[in-house]
């Protein structure tokens, strides 16, 4: 019985397998057909440019230039089908289009099946390895909008502009819930609410994809960042080991990346962590079993950088590569990120050759490798762009796009006594190590990785000083302290006593990975100390915070006249903060993050009751410097008349709630109206709220408007015991800016 039990399953897998090759494209099935497993292992493995260019890995020789030799092994010997990267700076679209073009040529003309190679770039905020190219705010700024049609827009113009240099893939969208704000990758995320990261990841991936099948030259294919739980580290230090129950995986990892698989995203790439002692590249029941059994996603699975290797040299689970290159394989990935040699190519061949892994896994992984590229509409016809293809690369209207996203970005956390706007005539004081640094407001990933070499600014953008300087007659200058350093500070000082207001631009080193490892979240002690001497002076001091993530400003923050949350904003970000600090914009952003107040007592804004208990058994143990969803404009806009369809949401119907928001001021104003539910009990304790839904609005002087949202079920839910989302039948609160009502929630 047991074996005909087996013979069975052998014969319904073999149906499935010609079920799954029946619908797969047939111009994918019949290069598959020809291909020898050399050529297969290939299409698996993506190579560094620096490995195909003249000079040493790393070490390149300047101006970058392809080494037809070095090509043409990779191409021609090795069969490789992805390359990535920038070979460590920024390039023109000329020289991408002689780079691209000459690894296009060799692929299409010289290999024996012509199969193009489709390369993948790290356009994280704008097409940033491309000189001249527009740079929106980071992710984290893009987040506190909540407008996720500016990230839709954003999305658009880097892929119109990365194509327009000739690549085809970016990686992007990062879908990380960033849970550890010391994480050095907390900017590249939407935040740390798994809706709103899911709803702005949504929007990235229909702007990277566009809407046509096959995806059009101003187009690309998207990648889902970091499939699953990077964000979620203990630690807090980049790719260290994150602890987790199913139950958080599911409710504050998961749900970005089943939003984003749902919209169609056709690539993700791999969490370089680990999960519970088992490194995610290595992980079945990660990349298999939940990424294609239950999510169901067809697309392609690219390992991070080098992260093969580490699961030989850093995790220790593999005794050797080719042991490391047989678990992640068979784990589910279909792409390795090698970068810089051909191991892994050279002992996935043993390894089919061995009987290990078979070749029909091997087509699995080139099949969606193929059809990635057919979706891209290259796999036949590939051809490099020019200039002229391209009329709006870097033009005014992308600008104008960058500039209004980070008009609604920028948070104003703090105005005591209207210290802004600024008065006219005011003698107004800017220093600080942010206010004349171009790289300080773009941060990493900007035309190099780590976005500290000044050499590839664009100069024709303004700093915070500059942009402070065109729009103030009355404007003094001195940096009085580095990132770790002070400055000429009686010079400083001195100025600031002369002045009317300052305005303290402090920040940090741009950085990602590894380099933005931090044992401390306080903002440097030389900027922490230059602020409190300028408050000595008597004088406002409006404090500006451009930051890859949350530094603490406690010692500070409460004797500002003004705080404004920057975040890193792009190469407009200089001209959008003065005009903010005048009053030609009114700020609408609100923190996509708790801004913690200390060290050591990190919580989300979704905590749980037990920890709000304090010291002296009251509920006031939750004291962040400023929570999730706050925000401050320059208008008072008042909520009122918050109303229920009914006080009851029956299982299957639908709950409609409205509200009225007035604007009394003389200014138009943009408001942020955030939707909050409380479950009084549940099965799994609950959170003391939970973000449910989020909508914008903009309002004129004196208008008033009704905003509405509809509830239902499945947004009231929750991940019990079993793993599985459900709502339970009982009391809600509903919470909306100062407004709360309450409803019940019953089966029938």
């Amino acid at each position: 019985m047991r074996k005909c039990s087996l013979v069975f399953l052998v014969l319904l897998l073999q149906l499935s397998a010609i079920v799954r090759a029946q619908k797969a494209d047939a111009d994918v099935e019949a290069l598959i057909r020809q291909m020898s497993i050399e050529e297969k292992v290939g299409q698996m493995t993506q190579l560094n440019l620096d490995v195909v260019c003249e000079g040493g890995i790393y070490k390149l020789v300047e101006p970058h230039h392809l080494d037809p030799t070095k090509l043409r092994e990779a191409l021609l010997k090795y069969h490789v089908g992805s390359i990535l990267n920038c070979g460590g700076h920024a390039y023109p679209l000329k020289q991408w289009h002689e780079l691209i073009g000459g690894i296009q040529e060799v692929a299409t003309k010289e290999t024996r099946l012509k199969i193009p190679v489709i390369y993948g770039i790290d356009a994280i905020h704008g097409a940033n390895y491309v000189s001249k190219s527009t740079l929106f705010p980071q992710q984290l700024a893009q987040a506190a909008t909540f407008n996720p049609d500016l990230a839709f827009q954003a999305a658009e113009v880097t892929a119109y502009e990365t194509r327009a240099a000739g690549m085809t893939w970016n990686f992007s969208p990062v879908l990380d819930v960033a849970r550890n704000p010391l994480w050095s990758r907390v900017f590249e995320t939407f935040g740390e609410d798994a809706l709103v990261c899911s709803r702005f990841g949504e929007a990235a991936i229909r702007g990277y994809q566009g809407a046509s099948t096959p995806i059009d030259n101003t187009h690309l294919a998207a990648c889902m960042k970091h499939f699953l739980a990077y964000g979620g580290n203990r630690t807090g230090k980049d790719r260290t080991p994150t602890y987790l129950s199913e139950i958080q995986l599911r409710e504050l990892y998961l749900p970005p990346f089943k939003a984003a698989i749902e919209t169609g995203a056709l690539t993700v790439m791999i969490n370089s962590g680990e999960i519970n002692g088992v490194p995610v590249h290595a992980d079945k029941n990660i990349l298999t079993r939940l990424l294609r059994e239950e999510l169901k996603f067809e697309g392609v699975a690219v390992t991070d950088w080098e992260d093969v290797i580490k699961l030989h040299l850093n995790h220790k689970v593999a005794p050797n590569l080719k042991e490391a290159t047989f678990m992640a394989v068979d784990a589910g990935i279909d792409m390795c990120m090698v970068p810089n040699d051909y191991d892994f190519t050279k002992l996935l061949i043993e390894l089919v050759k061995e009987g290990r892994i078979s070749e029909s896994r091997l087509d699995v992984s080139v099949r969606r490798i193929l059809t990635l590229k057919k979706k891209l509409g290259i796999l036949k016809n590939v051809s490099i762009p020019n200039e002229q293809q391209y009329p709006k690369f870097g033009s005014s209207a992308h600008r104008a796009i960058a500039r209004k996203t980070a008009e609604e970005a920028i948070t104003l956390l703090e105005n005591r006594n209207q210290t802004l706007p600024l008065k006219a005539n005011q003698k107004i004081f800017v220093t600080g190590p942010a206010a004349n640094s171009l790289s300080l407001l773009n941060g990493a990933w900007t035309r190099t990785w780590q976005g500290v070499d000044t050499i590839w600014d664009d100069q024709s953008n303004n700093t915070i000083l500059e942009a402070m300087l065109a729009v103030s007659p009355n404007v003094t200058y001195a940096p009085g302290c580095g990132i770790d350093t002070l400055l000429n500070l009686t010079n400083a000082l001195n100025l600031a006593n002369q002045s009317d207001v300052i305005v303290a631009c402090m920040g940090e080193k741009p950085s990602t990975e590894k380099p933005g490892d931090i044992d401390d979240l306080s903002l440097p002690r030389a900027q922490l100390d230059y602020v409190k001497a300028l408050l000595k002076t008597g004088k406002p001091v409006v404090l500006v915070l451009v930051e890859n993530r949350p530094r603490l400003v406690n010692e500070i923050a409460d004797q500002c006249a003004a705080v404004v949350m920057a975040y890193q904003p792009g190469d407009t970000g200089g001209d959008v903060l003065a005009d903010i600090l005048i009053g030609k914009v009114n700020p609408s952003g609100k923190l996509p993050l708790t801004y913690p107040r200390y060290n050591h007592s990190l919580m989300w804004y979704d905590h749980k009751y037990t920890e709000t208990f304090d010291t002296q058994f009251g509920n006031k143990a939750f004291n962040p410097q400023w929570e999730f969803g706050h925000g401050l404009s320059y208008s008072e806009i008042r909520y009122t008349d918050l109303k229920l369809s009914a006080p009851t949401l029956i299982k299957g119907d639908s709950l409609t709630v409205t509200l009225s928001l007035s604007n009394p001021s003389d200014r138009e104003a943009k408001e942020s109206v955030l939707l909050f539910t409380r479950d009084h009990y549940a099965s799994i304790t609950p959170s003391v709220k939970k973000l449910r839904n989020f909508s914008k609005i903009t309002l004129k002087p004196g208008e008033t408007k009704t905003v509405r949202f509809s509830l239902k079920a499945e947004d009231l839910s929750f991940v019990d015991a079993n793993g599985m989302f459900v709502t339970e039948p009982g009391d809600f609160d509903i919470q909306i800016g100062p407004l709360t009502t309450t409803f019940k929630y019953v089966l029938k």
